[in-house]
């Protein structure tokens, strides 16, 4: 799996920094955004460039560069990460195999140290449970100086279709907002794409316990859920 998870003080940030392929690599792209850096930052990677190549490549054709941040994994893991000097204080960035955590206009380094601390001691779970444990470990650690306004997750499997895509556009608490949704995707969604069709299989493997729990009213599903007017 190949994902994404971010948060801002600025809505809809699941629309704009979050570009994942499968098969291929993860960036987020931030700061003063530039969407570019991730769709052609994908282009580099797909067409054999290392996460390290790809992200020099783009830094160097970018005159606007020392606003940008920019977080790549690839692939193969190996990670990438650049932070602008005229990004907002604090900014900064750690990375690792598998990973990289980065941010700007933060309370303190504190935010991606908890981030990163909670990537490395997470290992047992799965991609989607990491990325949201890391979320958390970010906000929890004073996270944007600025607020709270959206978070995304974005996560890729095998398929050329997103394994799970969530997004909490504007909301006071959006990344424990998330968590909720994701705890109810987690029970319902997930187990739904796991039987979707997929390349290999065109008619796809739902099990009828799955169908069967998808035709109940939303709130008697596991997770609940859907129970608003």
């Amino acid at each position: 799996m190949l994902g994404v998870a971010v948060s801002t003080a600025v809505p809809g940030v699941g629309g704009i920094c979050p570009f994942v392929q499968p098969g291929v690599g993860a960036i987020s792209t931030q700061s003063w955004v530039n969407p570019y850096l991730g769709i052609d930052g994908l282009k580099l990677l797909e067409r054999g460039s290392a996460a390290q190549e790809a992200l020099d490549a783009l830094i160097a054709a970018d005159p606007g560069k020392d606003a940008r941040q920019l977080g790549i994994v690839d692939a193969a893991g190996r990670s990438a990460a650049w932070s602008g000097r005229q990004c907002t204080d604090w900014f900064g960035h750690i990375t690792g195999p598998d990973f990289s955590v980065q941010g700007n206009m933060l309370v303190s380094e504190r935010t991606i140290q908890s981030m990163a601390e909670s990537f490395a001691g997470s290992g047992g779970l799965t991609l989607p449970e990491r990325l949201m444990a890391v979320l958390e470990a970010g906000q929890s650690a004073g996270g944007d100086k600025r607020g709270r306004q959206s978070a995304a997750m974005l996560v890729y499997k095998a398929e050329e279709f997103p394994y799970l895509s969530l997004r909490v556009d504007e909301h006071a608490y959006p990344v424990a907002e998330l968590r909720r949704v994701f705890e109810v995707a987690r029970h319902q969604l997930l187990p739904f794409v796991d039987g979707m069709p997929s390349r290999q299989n065109p008619t796809g493997s739902l099990p009828k316990a799955v169908t069967d729990m998808l035709m109940t009213p939303p709130p008697h599903r596991p997770g609940g859920g859907g129970s608003g007017p």
